[in-house]
């Protein structure tokens, strides 16, 4: 039975029990000689609550457990006797099998035809029980919270205490994944760290991985992670950011401080379109329009023979992408200014540029700051625009017209392909991971910082 069937009947004993409960809340509202403690909406949810938690949780784990009494059901069947002895091919015939019950299309394989009709017969039968059982709870938890009703009865604690759990619930997966996420990266970087040497991982600087040759005890030479860095850094937190902050301060400035209404209720969402442009639109935008033109300026400039692909159309264009980021942060910031500081200003004769320089964006610097952050942030996480733009090649090199690389495109050069995870070569995917998680980490505890220090000095 689907799991769409699971869910409406369990939406139906909910919806039946919300009624029943209410109805009898509103009999308590007229007989009662006292005041009544919640309103009749709690009373129906907390009936609700009781047909439909015991009951969803005992559908999902009914739906987990079926699959497999289903497929213990078939290989009872006289006809699984003819499945082949090795898993790779019997697990192939049972899920054509299977997939042919559900859909009742043809199968490739003759025996997966033979299996359909005994998959079809067992899922039916589980199907069958799940929905009967779950139809059992659902109306026995359903009845018990109903029989508790009495106009006396704290229905409304009660339902709040489910919502606060509902909440913190939610909290929890956001850290939980956090922390596993983590974990995950810490257990396979571990891996990485006893076949190289985290001393040769780091301040290593050459980096040739070979992900189909054997490992060997120097394979430490070949992990020099110290050009990714150094690109990631060049590309991402210099070049980059020597583009977006100029533009991105100036833009917020203008349309906060100089531009009309008009003129700002069409610049600015134009302006923030631009982090709306999917990141391979910039890819494109980077390998054919800007790559081109800066080897032509490289030329221009006695270089012999510069490469198409260059950390400076990369940075470039990775500037352009991240300017809303920027633009948006100091934009909301000079704006939440008080007016006040901006008439105090003008009142002493104060110029508007000094007013600006002096006054807004020392005031703004938290909300500037913390946009900055953030842009630094995306573009150290940036994987297309440096596929497309920058190459491939590990090289540190603090010439811009250089190809470079960085961690984010290695990570999906080494987690794709055919590499076993028992590489040094595919592990090194998760120790470039955890580099950029702690810096990127290291970077949010700055802006932090740097926020609360200035807040505190213009509070």
């Amino acid at each position: 039975m689907s799991p769409a069937i699971f869910f409406l009947l369990v939406a139906g004993l909910g919806l039946v029990a919300w009624i029943a409960g209410r109805s009898r809340a509103r009999l308590f509202r007229k007989g009662a000689r006292g005041a009544v403690h919640s309103l009749p909406a709690y009373h129906g949810w907390y009936a609700a609550l009781w047909a439909v938690i015991p009951a969803a949780v005992f559908a999902i784990v009914w739906m987990n457990l079926s699959q497999s009494l289903v497929f213990q059901a078939v290989l009872a069947d006289p006809a699984a006797a003819q499945l082949p002895a090795m898993d790779m091919e019997r697990n192939a015939i049972l899920a054509e099998a299977r997939s042919v019950a559900m859909t009742g299309a043809g199968a490739f394989n003759p025996l997966a035809n033979q299996l359909a009709a005994p998959f079809r017969e067992a899922m039916r039968f589980y199907g069958i029980i799940g929905a009967v059982v779950t139809l059992i709870i659902g109306f026995a938890g359903g009845a018990f919270g109903y029989l508790r009703l009495r106009p006396d009865f704290k229905a409304r604690t009660q339902v709040e205490k489910v919502v606060m759990m509902t909440l913190l619930l939610a909290s929890l997966v956001a850290i939980l994944t956090t922390v596993g996420i983590i974990a995950s990266l810490l257990f396979e970087t571990g891996r990485f760290f006893t076949m190289v040497s985290p001393i040769d991982f780091l301040f290593g600087t050459h980096w040739a991985p070979n992900p189909m040759a054997a490992p060997t005890a120097d394979a430490g030479k070949d992990f020099g992670a110290l050009p990714l860095f150094w690109g990631t850094i060049f590309i991402g937190a210099i070049i980059a950011m020597i583009v977006a902050i100029p533009l991105g301060l100036m833009s917020a400035i203008y349309l906060t401080q100089y531009a009309s209404p008009q003129v700002r209720k069409w610049v600015k969402p134009l302006l923030e379109i631009l982090a709306g442009i999917p990141t391979v639109v910039y890819g494109y935008f980077a390998a054919l329009t800007v790559a081109p033109k800066i080897r032509d300026f490289a030329v221009m400039m006695g270089m012999s023979n510069p490469s198409t692909e260059s950390a400076l159309a990369a940075g470039l264009v990775m500037g352009i992408m991240i300017i809303p980021f920027v633009s948006s942060m100091a934009d909301d910031s000079i704006a939440a200014v008080p007016q006040a500081m901006r008439d105090g200003s003008l009142a002493m004769g104060a110029t508007t540029s000094e007013t600006i320089r002096k006054v807004l964006v020392p005031a703004a610097l938290p909300g500037i700051v913390a946009g900055v952050m953030l842009a630094i942030s995306r573009a150290i996480g940036e994987t297309m625009i440096v596929v497309m733009a920058a190459g491939a090649a590990a090289n540190l090199s603090a010439n811009p017209f250089d190809s470079m690389t960085t961690v984010t495109f290695q990570i999906v050069a080494m987690l794709t392909g055919e590499g076993s995870f028992d590489h040094p070569a595919t592990l090194s995917a998760f120790a470039l991971g955890m580099v950029l998680f702690i810096v990127t980490l290291i970077l949010n505890i700055i802006a932090l910082r740097v926020v609360k220090r200035f807040r505190e000095a213009y509070e």
